[in-house]
C-alpha cells in the first residue's frame, strides 16, 4: 500500500483535469469521482484531487517526472501536455493546461550525463539547456562529439 500520495488543488475543474490525465496515461484509472474529489490512478501511482477553488495554484516548485525509454513516448506525452492550452517549458518541462509542470525525460539524458566522462556529460548538458523537449538524436550526437 503506498503510504505517500500527491494531493492536487483544482479550482473548480477536478472532473475535467482528472479525465485529461487518465486519457494521457495508458496505465491509468479513475478509483472514485464525486463534485469535490477524485481518486485516480496514472501507472500504478495514486493521487488525490480536491476542488479546493482559486486561492492556490500549481507551481513549478513541484513537478511529476515521465521517464521515457524512446523519442516516440517523448514525443506522445509532449504533446498531449502541451495540447489546449499547455505550454512548453525549457529542458524537458511542460505546463498542462491545468497549470501543473511535468518533466517528459528520456532515460537516454540520465544515462549520458551519470557517465565517468564529464567532458560527455557536459557536452550533452548543454545541449539540453539547448532544447525544450528533448531530441535524444540530440543528446547522442552531443555524446559523441
Amino acid at each position: 500500500m503506498q503510504k505517500i500520495t500527491p494531493f492536487l488543488w483544482f479550482d473548480g475543474n477536478v472532473e475535467e483535469a482528472v479525465t485529461f490525465y487518465v486519457s494521457v496515461f495508458k496505465d491509468a484509472r479513475i478509483v472514485s469521482m464525486t463534485p469535490m474529489t477524485a481518486t485516480f490512478e496514472l501507472m500504478g501511482q495514486e493521487f488525490y484531487a480536491l476542488n479546493g477553488g482559486p486561492r492556490y495554484k500549481f507551481t513549478e516548485a513541484v513537478s511529476f517526472f515521465i521517464k521515457c525509454e524512446t523519442q516516440d513516448e517523448v514525443d506522445y506525452y509532449w504533446e498531449k501536455l502541451t495540447a489546449n492550452g499547455g505550454a512548453e517549458q525549457p529542458c524537458g518541462w511542460v505546463k498542462d493546461r491545468f497549470g501543473l509542470s511535468w518533466q517528459v525525460i528520456p532515460n537516454a539524458l540520465g544515462a549520458y550525463l551519470s557517465g565517468n566522462d564529464q567532458a560527455k556529460a557536459q557536452r550533452v548538458m548543454q545541449a539540453m539547456l539547448q532544447m525544450k523537449k528533448i531530441i535524444i538524436e540530440d543528446l547522442h550526437k552531443a555524446a559523441a562529439a
